[in-house]
């Protein structure tokens, strides 16, 4: 029960009212409710239990004065929508709604979220800590308890759907510096793209499997307040169902995409999104000491896992990348490359061979580095083509499309063993890369640390090179 009994007998006074008001939603929306009689009477009970001092964000200046504002109470509370659902004739529970209303007045105001949802199937229950960031998926219950009136989930319209997101995975973040906005921002021009904004978090989710992940779209939240989903933000499909009857009934689903956690693969995700984020924390921690070699590696992987997630983001599967994106993801990848294997030292003339020598270093049998170099090798002339004007030659489609893949799998593996190897001290890795050919215990500090960590902490599947070590 509410402890401000005035404003609850006040609001449940205003719902029993909304029996009568026509059931038209045009002649009942927030700005024509907010001239009703019985407004005044509602405004004066917020202000008594609400005043502006304790809950300015309640409040709006009219002809010079604060008052309360009818869009944050009838709009942002949820109160216009449940008084329209009554005077449509809906079965509305009206204590819960007061409830509600008198917990979104009195209560604090909450920290603006950034929730990120992910084209994943994890398990339900998933809750991993990676910094402030925690990536979680949410029962339906979990769920209704951050939307502003709980009680009308299944009674309002399409736009307020819950169930499409339920188990869905959402990689979430306070961020107070944002407004909290009716709809959400995916594409913000006023700042980077969003998986640029959040790269260290999403980047070990990244590392750990080679299927595709993508944020599917980005909300602002504040629990209680705003939850701004719109379903046609959530790329669904048709999925059907038949009951004991033998009858089929189609029902639109989240569309989760290839990338898939198996409940028995949990734990191990954990740990090793865990060790990663804190690797790359370690990285970063550098951006702003005054030794340049740890500020520009800072710089560098930052720079390599936004130009990753860029490309990522712009390919919907490995067999389905728009042609005239095929050729620009290539510049990505060795964009990538370049960030993390180029010295300081290097001469201009000798980086296309460094690149392929240090990224041919990173792997354990004389196999693989002799198929990293050739990977590496085709890629820095595609790019070339691409940079020159050129169309990347030789190649058919499906053909490009597989190179491309094997790029983005190498890019990958690259960025994973950079992180396990890069040193937190002012040494840069190149020069053991390069004498990792010639020197025994110089190819020693390399592999000896990739096997204890693919032993340790191994992503979804542990790499070739390694297993045959």
């Amino acid at each position: 029960m509410s402890t401000h009994p005035p404003l609850h007998e006040t609001v449940l006074s205003w719902l029993e009212h909304a029996r009568t008001l026509p059931p038209t939603p045009q002649a009942i929306t927030d700005v024509g409710l907010a001239t009703l009689p019985h407004w005044d009477v509602l405004e004066d009970a917020v202000a008594a239990a609400a005043p502006r001092d304790e809950h300015p964000d309640l409040y709006g200046k009219v002809e010079g004065d604060w008052v309360p504002s009818f869009s944050a109470l009838l709009g942002e509370s949820g109160l216009g929508e449940a008084t329209r659902l009554i005077a449509q004739g809906a079965d509305v529970p009206l204590t819960e709604v007061a409830d509600s209303f008198v917990a979104f007045c009195t209560g604090p105001a909450p920290v603006p979220e950034r929730w990120l949802l992910l084209n994943a199937d994890l398990p339900r229950g998933t809750r991993i800590q990676l910094g402030q960031y925690t990536l979680q998926t949410f029962t339906l219950d979990e769920l209704r308890q951050r939307v502003p009136m709980p009680a009308l989930h299944g009674l309002q319209p399409r736009s307020l759907d819950l169930d499409l997101i339920t188990d869905a995975p959402f990689l979430h973040v306070p961020d107070p510096g944002s407004k909290v906005t009716r709809r959400p921002t995916w594409f913000d021009f006023t700042g980077l793209r969003t998986e640029a904004q959040h790269w260290q978090a999403l980047l070990p989710l990244i590392l750990w499997d080679s299927e595709l992940l993508r944020v599917d779209s980005a909300f602002t939240v504040a629990r209680g307040r705003r939850f701004d989903l719109n379903p046609q933000d959530v790329p669904t499909t048709i999925k059907i169902y038949e009951d004991p009857y033998g009858r089929e009934e189609e029902v639109e689903v989240r569309e989760p995409g290839n990338f898939y956690v198996p409940a028995k693969d949990l734990k191990a995700l954990s740990a090793f999104c865990t060790r990663i984020y804190s690797k790359i924390d370690a990285v970063m921690a550098g951006k702003s000491h005054p030794r340049r070699i740890l500020n520009r590696r800072a710089r560098r992987l930052e720079r390599a896992a936004r130009h990753l997630l860029a490309a990522y983001q712009r390919t919907f599967t490995d067999d389905a990348v728009w042609e005239v994106e095929a050729d620009a993801l290539h510049l990505d990848y060795v964009i990538a490359l370049e960030a993390l294997l180029i010295s300081p030292h290097d001469e201009r003339g000798g980086i296309a061979h460094n690149i392929r020598s240090r990224a041919s270093a990173l792997f354990l049998t004389p196999e693989r580095q002799e198929q990293v170099e050739d990977i590496v090798q085709r890629a820095y002339a595609a790019r070339s083509d691409y940079v020159h004007g050129d169309v990347i030659k030789d190649q058919k489609d499906q053909e490009k499309l597989e190179r491309l893949r094997t790029l983005r799998l190498l890019t990958q593996e690259i960025i994973l063993r950079w992180l396990v190897l890069t040193p937190s001290d002012t040494d840069d890795l190149a020069p053991l890369l390069d004498d990792a050919a010639q020197c025994t215990s110089c190819r020693e500090r390399i592999d000896q640390p990739l096997r204890d960590f693919f032993t340790s902490t191994p992503p979804s599947s542990r790499p070739a090179d390694i297993t045959a070590t």
